[in-house]
């Protein structure tokens, strides 16, 4: 098995609303969408964010655009003003989901 930086594999969106953050995540290659499911629980991404996001994280499973979406909740610190201080433009969460580590079945 090997281990790749989620961003070698996948491209991330995020948005937010009030005190909620919304981050999807898509494989570029549908043969990864398995390690995807597999690697990127609520709870490693609930830990991932730790103080950023101090509500749950709710997962939801894109099959058919091989996806995940995930929903942080209070995460901005009581509204965007978080994220502004995280980054000017407000998508920092895409880019630290990307940084996690994946691991990948080999080939068959």
């Amino acid at each position: 098995m090997s281990t790749v930086k989620l961003r070698e594999i996948a491209a991330s969106r995020s948005g937010d609303k009030g005190d909620v953050s919304n981050i999807c995540v898509f494989v570029y290659d549908p043969a990864h969408y398995p390690a995807l499911v597999r690697e990127l629980t609520a709870e490693r991404v609930a830990a991932a964010f730790g103080p950023i996001a101090r509500g749950p994280v709710t997962r939801y499973e894109l099959p058919r655009v091989h996806g995940l979406n995930f929903v942080l909740q209070q995460a901005l610190g009581g509204g965007v003003s978080m994220t502004l201080r995280v980054d000017p433009h407000g998508k920092a969460l895409q880019s630290l989901i990307l940084d996690l580590d994946i691991a990948l079945e080999p080939a068959a």
